[in-house]
C-alpha cells in the first residue's frame, strides 16, 4: 500500500500541483527536469518492489489525469506541455507491469525530451517557449519542422514510433477489465488530441511572412537525430516484445 502511494505521488505530478505550481520557485523547464527525475525514481522503485494493480490508486491517478488533460489543452507553453503529458500518462505507468512501464516510460521520456529541446529552440530564437507568441508560425525550416512533427506524431501514438507499439504491448501483457479499458481509451485519445491541437497551431499552421524562421544549429540537428534514432530502435524492441 505504501509503495502504491509513493508511486502515485511520483507519477501523477503531485509535487507540482501541491507545491511548485503555487509557489513558482522553479522555472518551467526545471519543473520538467524534476518531474522526469521523479518519474525515473518511481520506475526504479516499481522495478525493485513490483506491485499488483490497485484499482483505487489507478482511479485516483485517472482523475488527476483528466485534470491534467484540461490544463494541457489550455497551455501554449512547450515546457508545460511536456510535463503535463508526463502527468497525463501516469495511470498507464501504474496499470502496466514493471517491464512494460519501464519501456513505455522510456519511450515517452525520449519524446518529451524532444519537445523540451524544441521549447529551448523557441525560447532562444523567438524569446519564448510559448508557440503562439510567434503568430502564425509553421516552422517552415525543414529540420525544426521535421523533428517537431516527429515528436508530436510519436506523442499521438502513431506507429511506427515506440509509444504506440509499447502502449499495445502493455495492453497485451496486462489483465484488463472494463474500467482499465475505459482509462486506456481516454489516455489514447487524450494523447492524440494534445498532439493534434499543437500541430494545428504550429507545424501545420499557416505561414506568417513577418516571422523570421531560424534553422537548427548543427549540434541541435545531431541531438534531435540521435533522439529519433533511439525512438526507432525502441520501436524494434517494442515490436519484438509484441510478437514474442
Amino acid at each position: 500500500m505504501l509503495i502504491n502511494i509513493i508511486l502515485l505521488f511520483l507519477f501523477a505530478g503531485v509535487p507540482y500541483y501541491v507545491y511548485f505550481e503555487k509557489t513558482k520557485k522553479l522555472k518551467r523547464e526545471q519543473v520538467f527536469l524534476l518531474s522526469t527525475f521523479l518519474l525515473l525514481c518511481g520506475i526504479v522503485l516499481d522495478s525493485i518492489f513490483p506491485q499488483e494493480i490497485s484499482m483505487p490508486y489507478v482511479v485516483v491517478a485517472f482523475l488527476s489525469s483528466l485534470f491534467t488533460l484540461y490544463k494541457a489543452n489550455k497551455t501554449t507553453n512547450l515546457y508545460k506541455l511536456a510535463y503535463y503529458v508526463l502527468f497525463f500518462n501516469a495511470p498507464i505507468l501504474i496499470m502496466f507491469k514493471p517491464e512494460q512501464s519501464v519501456l513505455y516510460a522510456l519511450s515517452l521520456l525520449l519524446t518529451l525530451f524532444g519537445l523540451y529541446f524544441i521549447a529551448k529552440y523557441y525560447e532562444r530564437n523567438y524569446g519564448s517557449a510559448n508557440y503562439q507568441s510567434v503568430s502564425g508560425i509553421t516552422l517552415m525550416t525543414p529540420y525544426a519542422g521535421l523533428f517537431f512533427t516527429t515528436y508530436l506524431t510519436a506523442l499521438a501514438l502513431y506507429p511506427p514510433f515506440p509509444n504506440s507499439i509499447l502502449f499495445l504491448h502493455g495492453i497485451l501483457a496486462t489483465d484488463m477489465n472494463s474500467m482499465l479499458y475505459i482509462i486506456l481509451i481516454v489516455i489514447f485519445f487524450g494523447n492524440f488530441l494534445i498532439a493534434v491541437r499543437v500541430m494545428a497551431k504550429t507545424v501545420f499552421g499557416k505561414p506568417n511572412d513577418t516571422v523570421h524562421y531560424v534553422e537548427l544549429t548543427a549540434k541541435e540537428k545531431k541531438l534531435h537525430l540521435a533522439l529519433v534514432i533511439v525512438l526507432l530502435l525502441l520501436s524494434l524492441v517494442g515490436l519484438k516484445e509484441v510478437l514474442s
